[in-house]
This record gives structure tokens, C-alpha cells and sequence, in this order.
């Protein structure tokens, strides 16, 4: 029985020994692991032009995004749930953009395009903590105007401060797990020496393309999650508009139509252009022909739709434009 015991020990001790030599091994390769973004590269002629927009893009985003956060914080009349969403928003606009454009701008400047394994999985990280963020921030928004079109008498009490925080707090939170799981997942992969990454961000797909193992159930869990984020946020945005467009047709009044569609209308652009491009990226097969088309569509919703946003709420908010006149006439006469 002793033997029995002994015997027993050495096996658990044999089998510690080698998933900790394992697990040594992983971490040795993937420490001298190195990325190269190739973005744009294949393309010489257009890295200043492409580096000259992309600045332009990113300075608007910052200065629409920040300048939206602080007019909402300034003006009392857009403390409301809505503004308070939208300034979340904005947030998570800003952030996801710093995440991706400055490395970006940086690589149609220099030639070395490396980025270190750590920098490529940190990106990805926050990258997707911001995605996620904003595709869940996106319905709650949605919800919020469904229960201020069909409830308007119960609105401020229905969309309590509480409520609200803890809808943006479910937001984050979700995301943080969502990215923390697909971090996970993803380090159980082994990589090897320098690798091309054929994209100018850190993407999933491109990153697990240059695996050295088989990315098959790391791929498969990042597309369930993926694909029930995708589900269910649309279903909470289509659900409600469904009973907002059906309180809109039982309103007598034209008048009262039009303020209700003109209220939802930047809501209804911002996320018909998000979940478009979202979408579109879902039926794009990943092949090597393909992947100009992710690039481009990878551009739309990292670095353009964060500048989009900003623009679309003061372009066609009403409440927004008037908040802006306020502050320059206070401006001007002080």
C-alpha cells in the first residue's frame, strides 16, 4: 500500500513537472515572440495622404468626443438619461480610437512596423473591452428611448439614476469578462518568431493566422460570444423601436411624429452604420483576397465611426446644437 502511495506521488509529481516545463516552453516561445503590422504597406505612395487623413480623422474624434463629454457635463438641460448615455458613448469612443489610431499613424511613418507580443495582446484587450462596450451601450440607448416614447409620464422615474448606472455599469462589466475570456483563450496558443499580421490593428483572426497551433477552439469561443452580442444587442434595439414606431402611428398629431423621429433619428443613423459595418465583417470570408476588404471595413468601425458619432449628435440633435449656441453666446458676451 505504501508502494501503492509512493507510486502514486511520483506519477502527480511527473505530471506537475511536465505541464510546468510545458507551460515554460509556451511562455519562451511566446516571449520572443515579435509582430509586424503590415497595414498599409502594400501601398508606399498613399502612407503620407493615408497618414494625413488618418491624423485629420483622429483629431476630430478626440476634439468631437471630448468637446461632447464636457458640453453634456456643462449644460443642465442635457442632464438627462439620454445625454448621460450618450456621454458614455462618447467616451468609449475616444478610448477605443486612442487605442488603435496612434499606432496606426505610427506605422504609415516609419518602417519598422514591429509591435512586441505584450503590446499586441494589450491592444486587442482594450480594443475589445471598447467594442463590446459600445454595441451593449448602443441598446441600452435604445431602450432608453423606447421607455421615453411609450412611457414619456413615467420616464423620469422609470430611468432612475440607479437604473441608469447600473446599465452602464453592466456594459463594462461585460465587456471586461467578454475580453478577459478571449484573452485566455487566446494565450493557450503557441507563437513562434517574427509574424506578419495582416492588418494594421490587432485583430483576433489576424492574430490567431499566425499561430503555430491550431486556433480551432479559440476561434469558436470568440464567435459564440461574438455572435450572442451581436443577437442580442440587436434584438433589444429592433424590440424597441418595433413599440416605438407602433406608439408613433397610434399619436393623432403629425407634429408629435416628427419630434419622436427626430429624436430617435441620430440613434437610428449611428447604430445603422455601426451594426452595418459589424455585420458586414460577419460575411466577409477570411481569405487572402479578402482581407484588403477587412482592412477597409476594419477602418470604418475603429477609426471612422468614433468620429462619426460626435458629428451625427450635433448635426442632427436639436437639443445638442441649442446647448452649443448657449455656450458661444455666453462665450462671446462674458
Amino acid at each position: 500500500m505504501c508502494e501503492g502511495d509512493y507510486g502514486i506521488k511520483e506519477l502527480v509529481l511527473i505530471w506537475q513537472i511536465t505541464l510546468s516545463l510545458l507551460h515554460s516552453t509556451q511562455e519562451n516561445e511566446t516571449s520572443a515572440v515579435t509582430f509586424i503590422l503590415v497595414g498599409f504597406s502594400e501601398y508606399p505612395h498613399l502612407q503620407v495622404p493615408l497618414f494625413l487623413l488618418f491624423l485629420t480623422i483622429y483629431t476630430v474624434t478626440v476634439l468631437g468626443n471630448l468637446g461632447m463629454i464636457a458640453l453634456i457635463r456643462i449644460s443642465h438641460k442635457l442632464h438627462t438619461p439620454m445625454y448621460f448615455f450618450l456621454s458614455h458613448l462618447s467616451f468609449v469612443d475616444f478610448c477605443y480610437s486612442t487605442v488603435v489610431t496612434p499606432k496606426l499613424l505610427e506605422n504609415l511613418i516609419v518602417e519598422d512596423r514591429r509591435i512586441s507580443f505584450t503590446g499586441c495582446v494589450m491592444q486587442f484587450f482594450f480594443a475589445c473591452i471598447f467594442v463590446v462596450t459600445e454595441t451593449f451601450m448602443l441598446a441600452v440607448m435604445a431602450y432608453d428611448r423606447f421607455v421615453a416614447v411609450c412611457n414619456p409620464l413615467l420616464y423620469t422615474v422609470a430611468m432612475s439614476q440607479k437604473l441608469c448606472w447600473s446599465l452602464v455599469a453592466a456594459s463594462y462589466s461585460w465587456s471586461i469578462i467578454c475580453s478577459f475570456i478571449f484573452i485566455h483563450f487566446m494565450l493557450t496558443l503557441v507563437f513562434c518568431g517574427t509574424k506578419f499580421i495582416n492588418n494594421f490593428v490587432c485583430e483576433h483572426d489576424a492574430i490567431v493566422a499566425v499561430s503555430c497551433s491550431d486556433p480551432y477552439i479559440s476561434q469558436k469561443v470568440i464567435f459564440i460570444f461574438a455572435t450572442f452580442n451581436e443577437l442580442s444587442s440587436l434584438l433589444i434595439i429592433l424590440a424597441s423601436y418595433v413599440f416605438i414606431v407602433i406608439t408613433v402611428m397610434k399619436m393623432p398629431t403629425t407634429g408629435g411624429r416628427y419630434k419622436v423621429f427626430s429624436t430617435c433619428a441620430s440613434h437610428l443613423t449611428t447604430i445603422t452604420i455601426y451594426h452595418s459595418i459589424i455585420i458586414c465583417l460577419y460575411c466577409v470570408p477570411t481569405t487572402k483576397s479578402s482581407w484588403l476588404l477587412i482592412k477597409v471595413a476594419s477602418v470604418f468601425y475603429t477609426v471612422i465611426i468614433p468620429m462619426l458619432n460626435p458629428l451625427i449628435y450635433s448635426l442632427r440633435n436639436k437639443d445638442v446644437k441649442d446647448a452649443v449656441k448657449r455656450l458661444m453666446s455666453f462665450r462671446l458676451s462674458s
